[in-house]
């Protein structure tokens, strides 16, 4: 930070915040990182216990969980993310920041225990799988329908065997892949924001 830049400056707009990333990152932002008003939103809804430790799945550069560990003080948001380079940026910009309840997973979701977690977000995390090379963030990871097909199953299975009151905040995700045992008690259509609440 400047000495005339203070922390609220950066969360006052994405393109305030996007300013902490390398240019080649921030260039991404509009695709792939979370915007700062869904992360705020997705924090109030998340945040509904005090210690609640809450894990977004594709955490990226960490953009959602700097933000809602800023709105949310009295939570744990951590992010988990294959790509080790990603990792090493999020854990930059966090200490630059002193946001000191939100940390960083280098690591595939499959391998981690999903009973660490109370609650969950996800911004389409595998739908990088799914589009044109063009539109990845890099090539550091393989992709392919298969692999897309393989993680959404599995993420479908492990929300589906968390306990009833589990809260789930999706952005731009098809609610297909949502289990039946959680009810949408929220949607913002224009922004594909939702909220969910696992009932059985």
């Amino acid at each position: 930070m400047t000495s005339n830049t203070t922390k609220e400056d950066f969360f006052s707009t994405n393109k305030n915040f996007d300013q902490l990333y390398p240019l080649p990152i921030s260039r991404l932002s509009n695709l792939h990182w979370t915007p700062i008003e869904i992360a705020r939103k997705a924090a109030d809804f998340l945040s509904v216990t005090p210690g609640a430790n809450i894990l977004d799945i594709g955490a990226g550069v960490g953009k959602f969980c700097l933000n809602a560990g800023y709105y949310a003080k009295d939570c744990n948001f951590f992010g988990v993310e294959q790509r080790s380079n990603l990792v090493a940026i999020a854990n930059q910009v966090q200490r630059q920041l002193g946001i000191r309840n939100a940390s960083f997973i280098h690591g595939n979701f499959t391998q981690l225990d999903f009973s660490a977690f109370d609650h969950f977000y996800f911004y389409n995390p595998f739908y990088e799988n799914l589009v044109d090379e063009s539109l990845h963030i890099d090539d550091s990871i393989a992709h392919s329908e298969s692999l897309y097909e393989y993680y959404a199953g599995y993420l479908y299975t492990l929300l589906d065997t968390r306990p009833p009151g589990t809260r789930l905040a999706t952005y731009q995700s098809s609610h297909t892949r949502i289990p039946a045992s959680y009810q949408l008690v929220s949607s913002d259509i224009d922004t594909l924001f939702s909220c969910w609440i696992k009932n059985t």
